[in-house]
């Protein structure tokens, strides 16, 4: 490689914002609904927003009620062929349209089911394409598990840093030692355990973690969301999401009537767990009907958000990151690159020096103080926390919305219009490259998953469904329900 090259590349990779990732933003921003186009927006202004992988490894094995898995996921093979390659694919196609980072799921069924290697292989396409994944598991496996996934055969760290969100709660049923729970309590320490792996990790090996902890919610448990995060908050957990449930995927898992529990009623129950306030409306993403969140600080049981809505200078500081720093990526950058990025913004921006700085030394007012916040890290109480409720949406409004959308019409029904807006503004999106178009989850849980899980079946059946020594074909489709299905070879049964 000429110098003149490599410098080209070093002047690329060190611009505060890459140029793909700027056209992006603007792009992102330019599709959103002009309701969700609002001052405290971060989608097409700070991020995409974030990707899922699908029909990739649907199998589980847990029951749980509700289950947003159509009634065909578990009559699919789990092959890490098809996974990888399916990985793979849809991670390329969002690189080529949603630019070099972004935070994405790996998700589907289990992710624990894949052989350890094939999962590590998944993480690594997805890395090699600029992603920053993160698994999502119920967490029921074994630290040897986790080594096998980050460790390579001669015991050396595939990643520098690994991402996890573990969902647990009382509606599970099928965990190790705890089959049919009668109460989130009676999940605390699994969650502890689970937690725990990665605090062993870091110290056996050197891996950081960035670790979720999720939660479905349901009026029968909506009661216990407090004790849930006043526990968990006690856990080396970095985010805690809370998930309302929606009438989506297996019918026969529907039990109660989800309506009853709201993002309102669900966040009084997480700020009674922390034992305060949790101010959120500083920052949005996509539709405030379907995700709420805030990130602050936790200095020995009390937090400190990063931005208070009702502080004028904190909105201002807000407002000039936006305009003139927002899509600056921050995470997984080596520190000499990172060094440059920021020293170029400076450069750039003089003027926004001095209200950020403002800013830090309000968010350790907030905290408690410089002192206590020293004290507290020597004690191993400070940390970063998130939380986040995202509230899906049912499928019987999901569909005929979403149909009415593909044909470029706008709902007369107040009901599918409001289904519609929201749609438009998700901020969670996973690829179909095959048609060459980005769908909001709620669309692939409502609409295409079933499609996709009856094509699955044919292609991937479960091992065993032939004669005794059958070989079984190990097939790649790209299940969208609309394509053809391509073979990627053969393995043994």
């Amino acid at each position: 490689m000429s110098f003149r090259r490599s410098l080209r590349e070093f002047e690329l990779a060190t611009r505060p914002i890459h140029p793909e990732s700027k056209a992006a933003l603007e792009k992102r921003w330019r599709e959103l609904p002009p309701h969700a186009q609002t001052d405290n927006q971060l989608l097409g202004r700070c991020a995409v927003g974030c990707e899922g992988t699908h029909g990739v490894f649907p199998k589980c094995n847990l029951t749980c009620s509700p289950c947003y898995h159509s009634a065909d996921a578990n009559k699919v093979r789990i092959d890490g062929a098809h996974t990888v390659d399916n990985v793979d694919e849809q991670m390329r196609y969002l690189r080529r349209i949603r630019g070099p980072r972004a935070h994405a799921q790996l998700i589907g069924g289990e992710v624990s089911l894949l052989p350890a290697a094939d999962h590590a292989a998944a993480l690594l396409a997805m890395r090699a394409q600029g992603r920053e994944p993160m698994s999502m598991t119920h967490g029921d496996f074994d630290y040897d598990y986790l080594l096998d996934v980050v460790l390579d055969a001669e015991g050396r760290p595939r990643f520098d840093k690994v991402s996890f969100a573990a969902h647990f709660d009382s509606l599970m049923r099928g965990r190790r030692g705890a089959v049919r729970p009668r109460s989130e309590v009676e999940l605390h320490p699994f969650r502890e355990e689970f937690a725990r792996m990665f605090v062993d990790l870091k110290r056996d090996h050197g891996v950081n973690r960035y670790l979720a902890h999720n939660m479905t919610v349901t009026p029968s448990n909506v009661d216990e969301v407090e004790e849930v995060t006043r526990a968990v908050l006690e856990m080396p957990y970095d985010m805690m999401s809370f998930q309302p449930a929606a009438f989506i995927g297996d019918d026969r898992r529907w039990r109660e009537d989800f309506g009853e529990v709201t993002i309102d009623k669900v966040w009084e129950r997480i700020e009674k767990g922390a034992g305060q306030k949790l101010p959120w409306q500083a920052t949005q993403f996509g539709d405030p009907r379907c995700n709420r969140s805030t990130v602050g600080v936790r200095v020995d049981g009390v937090f400190a958000a990063l931005l208070d809505p009702e502080d004028p200078k904190d909105i201002a500081a807000r407002d000039r990151f936006l305009a003139h720093h927002g899509g600056m990526v921050f995470g997984d950058v080596p520190r000499l690159v990172l060094a440059f990025k920021v020293a170029r913004a400076a450069l750039t921006h003089p003027g926004d020096i001095p209200p950020l700085i403002g800013l830090a030394r309000r968010v350790v007012r907030r905290a408690g103080g410089l002192r206590r916040m020293l004290r507290a890290a020597r004690r191993g109480k400070l940390s970063f926390k998130t939380f986040v409720v995202h509230n899906f949406m049912d499928a019987e409004q999901v569909a005929p919305a979403w149909e009415l959308m593909e044909k470029g019409v706008v709902a007369d029904d107040p009901v599918l219009k409001e289904t519609q807006e929201r749609l438009g503004s998700c901020m969670y999106a996973m690829a179909h490259p095959e048609d060459g178009r980005l769908v909001p989850a709620c669309v692939q849980h409502s609409v295409l998953d079933p499609l996709e899980n009856i094509e699955l079946r044919r292609v991937l059946p479960l091992v065993g469904a032939g004669a005794a020594g059958a070989v079984t074909p190990a097939v790649v489709s790209r299940p969208s329900g609309l394509t053809a299905v391509r073979s990627t070879g053969r393995a043994s049964a």
